[in-house]
């Protein structure tokens, strides 16, 4: 079965007009150009964001975003 990439799945989740947490991650997301858009690994995004996502203000917005990718992808 295909799983989309967190990239693909956290795409969705953008609005320029949204104050929430993960929408905001999206929104900076876009225009992280070495963001790895690929990757489905929890371990391997969150060592990314952990080194390179100065835009992204806490980790448990991470957290509970791929908590919605992988419920999303488990269908």
């Amino acid at each position: 079965m295909y799983r989309e990439s967190f990239y693909r799945y956290l795409m969705t989740q953008r609005d320029p007009d949204s104050q929430d947490d993960i929408v905001q991650f999206a929104n900076n997301a876009q225009h992280d150009l070495t963001f790895p858009k690929q990757e489905q690994d929890y371990d391997k995004l969150s060592e990314y964001l952990e080194l390179n996502a100065g835009y992204l203000a806490s980790m448990s917005t991470f957290d509970k975003a791929y908590q919605m990718y992988q419920e999303k992808m488990s269908y």
